[in-house]
């Protein structure tokens, strides 16, 4: 049986509230259309979002420009981050970095060769012969894929531990020169941040117990959510369709899943999902509030540090792991990104 033993979070130095934020998006906008102007406003202040991190400082944000200069900074940034995710992550199990046998390193802002897991063998000092893996272009959905594929190699090879590192910087694809909604949403309710889960097939280690795990794939839907790679960066593309999409397959998603362990809806006694933006929080709520589950930790994780694509999830993840859950109880992550996908993991205490 393979487990989850440990979450743990980092966040990057520097933080905005909404209100902080607010005079440099008016500097952005000078010269734009009054009315454009009231609408993005309302949007930022409106996010459900109360503070955003960053690696960069909001002076950059709004001021570098070229994709060499933003990727500068997003690999400076998150090396430091995903370094303190991991030790705090080993530090709550008592582990060392040489106990990992497999590191799945997960990013999508950003690119760098090697990838940060590479560096993180370096600097951490892993073992020689550790197995890594990077994902790099799943976006919001590829925490969970991460715990995917460490539950997968850990079944394969009893005994051994894992590491998932999601790390990322939403805030180094911010367009300067694109008032396209989508930037703007994007904009509105992303922020940076890292996170690591370890996971162990060692029988004497203690946590959730991975029941099952699946990956749905919604069709025709490659145009749904991404980037597009731009001479200025990566350019956002999110649909509006998103919300009304996932509610349109969310039966398909939720129901066939659970049933292939024996379970329904009502067996599930913790949601843990992916906090993509204030519409999808609504839908889902709406949808998992008409079978008598909420979603609260997922709009606190939403309000107190934004959408941080992959690791958000991991956010939430880690709310559950730190609280007093008995024995047998379930819990059901989810998560949504480009693709379009769902990614599911059902856990028991």
């Amino acid at each position: 049986m393979v487990k989850i033993t440990a979450v743990a979070k980092a966040l990057p130095g520097i933080s905005r509230s909404t209100d902080e934020i607010i005079p440099f998006v008016k500097a952005w906008m000078s010269g734009q259309d009054e009315r454009f102007q009231r609408k993005v406003l309302k949007i930022f202040r409106n996010a459900a979002v109360d503070r955003r991190y960053s690696v960069i400082s909001p002076e950059d944000v709004f001021s570098v420009n070229s994709f060499e200069d933003r990727n500068d900074l997003y690999v400076k940034g998150i090396l430091p981050l995903a370094e303190q995710a991991m030790t705090n992550a080993l530090d709550k199990v008592e582990w060392k970095a040489s106990d990992i046998d497999y590191v799945i390193s997960v990013s999508c802002t950003g690119f760098m060769i090697p990838s940060v897991d590479a560096y993180l063998i370096n600097k951490m000092g892993m073992r020689q012969d550790v197995v890594r893996l990077p994902v790099t272009e799943m976006g919001c959905a590829a925490g969970v894929s991460g715990i995917i594929y460490a539950k997968n190699f850990l079944k394969a090879n009893p005994g051994k531990k894992a590491a998932v590192i999601a790390v990322e910087s939403p805030t180094a694809t911010f367009q300067l020169d694109d008032y396209s909604m989508a930037n703007i949403v994007s904009a509105a309710i992303f922020g940076d941040g890292a996170a690591c889960v370890l996971l162990s097939s060692d029988e004497n280690d203690d946590g959730p117990t991975i029941l099952n795990e699946e990956m749905y794939h919604f069709p025709d839907t490659t145009r749904l959510m991404g980037f597009d790679l731009k001479n200025s960066g990566l350019q956002m593309v999110l649909d509006q369709a998103v919300p009304e999409t996932i509610a349109d397959h969310f039966p398909n998603i939720i129901h066939p899943f659970l049933e292939k362990t024996g379970h329904k809806i009502a067996d599930v006694d913790h949601l843990i999902f992916h906090p993509g933006g204030k519409k999808i929080v609504l839908t889902t709520q709406e949808l998992f509030g008409a079978m008598g589950k909420n979603i609260d930790d997922t709009k606190e994780v939403l309000r107190l540090y934004g959408n941080m694509s992959s690791a958000t999830v991991l956010y939430v993840l880690e709310r559950f792991m730190d609280k007093d859950i008995s024995r047998g109880e379930k819990g059901l992550m989810l998560s949504f990104g480009p693709g379009f996908s769902a990614q599911r993991v059902l856990l028991e205490w």
